[in-house]
């Protein structure tokens, strides 16, 4: 039998660069389980912090370390790919935040012509794009909390016109708040407020970062994610639940050991469970996600209400990630999702609607 040659791309221009190669350094793990060397044949593609491509040993290299490179003494020819992506017959993207899951690199491989795992251009750019992935969940009727968005030069307005921006955020939304850049992931950028002069510091650095905002209305409520796997008729994982001691899920919380826990499954009513798992589908659908997507949600438990936080189309892909460890207690093995992932690209490549 002719192995397949995956591409296994990581890295990338993103503030998550680090938590790229982490993910990069699991999957490359699950492809050399017993029951997937026979299938595949694994290439490690390295895009450094300046966008220029590497492989070979510099490539394995980073992935053996877990650090990125730090002496980039050559200029990057952003051009011109290594040989080794002409025999690629399937790509695994694992570039997580900007320039990764945002529909640029899809948008790349689309031209390559070749298979690549999870969402196309559409449904990477509003998974990523907090302000579009909202406006189409309200269109598909998906319960979210209230929200104002806002762009850099509304926030850097005239003296004059800026506190009505803020008037109009504390008569409808109220503390606290949320605010968050619309295209960053992994909790960058984004800051929980309680007065006045909070709001004014957060939108600033919020500005920092995008030019475009996003401000959300704060609920007491539990954290919980579902796992989506598949293509057009997608599967929910069983639900896993994240528990903090720090004021909200920030980056520090997320990527420091202890710092959170991760209940799976998930302690919650079974009619809860089974309203989550049917929306996480909903939401997977109404962005024309495939392959993978993690769903979070928020449980208020005092209501029993249900609102969806986000979607996220390229998840952290650790061996402790939330993603794999879902699947895993569903009954999907590490070694066979990444399987199932190649699988579902191959067949998403291989429909009429994809050429």
């Amino acid at each position: 039998m002719t192995k397949l040659r995956v591409g296994l791309l990581f890295g990338g221009r993103s503030g998550e660069h680090e938590v790229s190669i982490k993910s990069a350094k699991a999957i490359l793990g699950a492809f050399k389980a017993e029951e997937n060397t026979s299938k595949y044949d694994v290439i490690p593609f390295y895009i450094r912090k300046d966008g220029a491509w590497q492989t070979g040993e510099i490539s394995q290299q980073v992935i053996d370390s877990g650090q990125p490179l730090q002496n980039l003494a050559t200029s990057p020819n952003l051009w011109q790919l290594p040989p080794e992506a002409a025999e690629i017959d399937v790509w695994f993207p694992i570039l997580h935040g900007p320039n990764g899951e945002d529909g640029t690199i899809q948008g790349l491989l689309t031209l390559m012509q070749v298979p690549y795992v999870g969402s196309g251009v559409l449904g990477s750019a509003a998974g990523m794009d907090k302000i579009a992935m909202k406006d189409v969940f309200a269109q598909a009727g998906i319960p979210q909390v209230k929200y104002i968005t806002m762009t850099r030069s509304q926030i850097r307005s005239s003296s004059s016109v800026f506190p009505k921006f803020c008037d109009n955020i504390e008569a409808n939304l109220g503390y606290p708040c949320f605010v968050k850049p619309a295209n960053l992931g992994s909790s960058v950028g984004i800051a929980k407020v309680r007065d006045r002069k909070e709001l004014e510091t957060a939108l600033d650095n919020a500005a920092s970062y995008d030019r475009r905002i996003i401000i959300e209305a704060g609920v007491v409520a539990r954290e919980v994610e579902c796992a989506v796997l598949g293509n057009d008729s997608p599967k929910a994982s069983i639900l896993g639940e994240i528990t903090f001691s720090s004021d909200f899920y920030d980056y520090e919380t997320k990527y420091t050991e202890g710092a959170s826990k991760i209940l799976i499954p998930a302690p919650l009513p079974e009619n809860i469970v089974s309203q989550i798992q049917e929306l996480a589908l909903q939401a997977f659908i109404a962005i024309d996600a495939s392959g993978l997507s993690r769903v979070d949600f928020f449980y208020v438990e005092t209501t029993g209400e249900i609102f969806i936080n986000e979607i996220n189309t390229l998840p952290g892909f650790t061996a402790t990630s939330m993603y794999p460890q879902m699947w895993a207690n569903t009954g999907i093995p590490f070694p066979q999702l990444v399987d199932q992932l190649i699988q579902f690209a191959l067949e998403r490549h291989s429909s009429p609607d994809s050429k």
